[in-house]
């Protein structure tokens, strides 16, 4: 590749569709809108493609980005535990700034990093992306950023930060952030949040009564599920 393609996806989004889902299937690191920040996506199932997406970032394996889908169906092929809890909450929350920490099927094989048996996903609201994660599968997101950094609200702040490490810039205007999505481990026995975000405890549990216990969470990050959600952990 000779260098990074922007595409105004307002004004042709089938054209940004097409050449995004080339640019998947070829293994290539994308930068994409989301309901929070702009994210960096790969195919979630190429352990090269996410090891890309890390590179880019300039970050270890030890945070592993979240997953994205189109839908809720999408999950059960990636997570075990799909239980009432997760339905009631992808009923209120998704699409939206909402991500969840389960256990990942055994069978899974996908190599996110250092993600010791669960995985985290999350469903955007934002049409674009979710219509682009039907053509692709699910995407690993990780917020569009240099690591450290503050996360992109706009490809030209992607673009200064990320260059040509990307290969498709889908512009589709300024993005609403920077507060993330709340971040939801449902992977043990209780649920935690490690990330306090858009969502909060009381909204959960509204949902879920007496899902989350209601000490103090930790403060917002700029990471989405993209953010993506950074702690697996998103984006996007």
């Amino acid at each position: 590749r000779v260098s990074s393609t922007v595409i105004d996806v307002q004004a042709d989004p089938e054209r940004g569709h097409a050449l995004a889902a080339d640019a998947v299937q070829a293994g290539e690191v994308i930068v994409l809108p989301t309901d929070t920040v702009y994210g960096v996506g790969v195919n979630a199932f190429s352990g090269a493609a996410v090891q890309r997406l890390l590179d880019a970032k300039q970050r270890g394996r030890d945070m592993p980005p979240p997953v994205l889908v189109a839908e809720v169906a999408m999950v059960r092929s990636l997570a075990t535990g799909v239980d009432d809890r997760v339905l009631a909450l992808a009923r209120a929350f998704w699409p939206g700034p909402l991500t969840l920490i389960l256990q990942a099927h055994d069978s899974l094989r996908l190599d996110l990093g250092d993600r010791t048996g669960t995985i985290a996903v999350r469903v955007p609201d934002h049409e674009f992306t979710r219509e682009l994660l039907r053509r692709t599968g699910p995407l690993a997101v990780s917020s569009a950023n240099v690591s450290g950094r503050e996360a992109a609200l706009t490809t030209t702040d992607a673009v200064d930060q990320l260059g040509e490490s990307i290969a498709v810039y889908l512009d589709a205007g300024p993005a609403s952030g920077p507060v993330a999505s709340t971040i939801v481990d449902l992977s043990g026995t209780s649920a935690r949040i490690l990330r306090a975000g858009r969502i909060s405890a009381e909204e959960l549990n509204a949902v879920v009564p007496g899902l989350i216990d209601t000490e103090p969470a930790e403060a917002p990050t700029d990471e989405p599920a993209a953010d993506a959600g950074e702690q697996q952990a998103s984006g996007s």
